[in-house]
């Protein structure tokens, strides 16, 4: 059930110029969601397919499959919790009956997820609230809450699905499964396979059959719209993401060639919306030289500016330990909070920088995006096909 981006066709359109300009300051359009019965042969998987983010939806064929049945997990089919997770001055967590976790109604605390490793590249997961600093703007923030802990995540699974991943499938779906088994048994997945157009192959659960049923929908053809995909896919975190905590991994094994949108306005969307942190993993060693470049600079602007790591693997044999490593990654991440001297009101995008000392650490490196925006507009309305009708 993908919003804004997603749509039940297999077409993407063409964006106008217009449009575009337009696009970094006003919201996406909803989109309708049908549903009909899976074809004879295909695999099962709620499917959903990108739509062009600025332009009208418009009624296309209704060429994809379905699941019917509904996950046997029975997190993947309860309600979504939209509020943040919520900590007090003294760090803790607070969790309700029904195992929703809250936060402070103050909706203008900002929150970053933060990754700290010593200078041989080590976790580091024994620091305290006080031994980190904040800046917005260069200017320096008071932290008002912190927290260590594993809390499940919200994760989108982006696959490259062009001609030439076939022969990098079969491993590349291993990795991400094993990554899966790495992480908190309580995160929240979704699978999109993208090639010119993105597609939701398995929506959230926690059920590793029905994600690993949503790997095997690949079909190896066609372009690489990777930005498209990405945007779409912290689109779909922004409404219907069952944990606060956000992250996107991309798999790819080349460069953007296909997308309506492009690396700096992908970035922005994830950024407006309050961001998920995306990891990406770049298999690059076939890619010719120029294409290597092209992608490598784009997975390192992306993964960078949000918060996380892009990996470029010698070989599929090290993607398997890239994927657990992703998930001990994130997994050890600090939260802080703090409410910004700037007015919310003022808008804008905000520079953020954090630095972490420990008297028995040596140099640290904290890892967290490098900003946002002020005022993100709240996800649009999702249109079912019941009001559609």
């Amino acid at each position: 059930m993908f919003t804004d981006f997603f749509s039940k066709s297999r077409t993407i359109w063409h964006t106008p110029l217009v449009a575009l300009i337009m696009y970094g300051c006003s919201g996406l359009p909803s989109f309708s969601q049908v549903q009909s019965a899976p074809p004879a042969q295909a695999q099962a998987g709620p499917t959903a397919n990108i739509e062009d983010p600025t332009r009208p939806q418009a009624q296309l064929s209704l060429d994809f499959d379905r699941d019917p049945v509904p996950s046997p997990d029975p997190e993947a089919n309860a309600p979504v919790s939209t509020s943040l997770p919520a900590m007090d001055r003294s760090g803790e967590l607070h969790k309700r009956q029904d195992g929703i976790y809250t936060m402070h109604t103050d909706v203008d605390e900002v929150l970053l997820n933060c990754a700290v490793v010593d200078e041989k590249g080590q976790s580091v997961t024994d620091l305290r609230g006080s031994d980190f600093r904040v800046w917005e703007d260069d200017v320096p923030q008071t932290t008002r809450s912190f927290l260590h802990q594993d809390l499940p995540i919200s994760l989108g699974i982006l696959v490259d699905n062009s001609g030439s991943m076939r022969d990098k499938r079969a491993a590349v779906n291993a990795a991400a499964l094993n990554l899966l088994r790495a992480s908190n048994p309580q995160d929240a997945t979704f699978i999109v396979n993208f090639s010119d157009h993105a597609i939701l192959d398995q929506g959230f659960t926690s059920d590793i059959v029905a994600l690993d049923r949503g790997l095997s929908h690949f079909d190896s053809k066609g372009t690489t719209a990777m930005f498209d995909a990405v945007a779409a896919s912290a689109d779909e975190l922004a409404n219907h993401a069952k944990h606060p905590k956000q992250v996107l991994l991309v798999i790819t094994d080349g460069a953007d060639n296909a997308s309506r949108l492009d690396m700096e306005q992908a970035i922005h969307r994830v950024q407006n919306l309050g961001g998920p942190v995306v990891y990406s993993i770049g298999l690059l060693f076939e890619t010719d030289k120029e294409e290597s470049q092209r992608a490598r600079r784009a997975l390192e602007i992306l993964s960078q500016e949000t918060g996380g790591i892009a990996y470029f693997p010698n070989s599929l044999q090290d993607v398997d330990n890239i994927a657990v490593e992703v998930a001990r990654d994130i997994r050890n991440q600090y939260t802080i909070g703090y409410h910004s001297t700037k007015p919310a009101n003022l808008g804008g995008y905000r520079v953020v920088h954090v630095e972490a000392k420990a008297s028995n650490h040596g140099k640290l490196i904290v890892r967290t995006r490098k900003g946002y925006y002020a005022n993100k507009q709240a996800p649009q309305h999702m249109q079912t096909a019941q009001e559609a009708k």
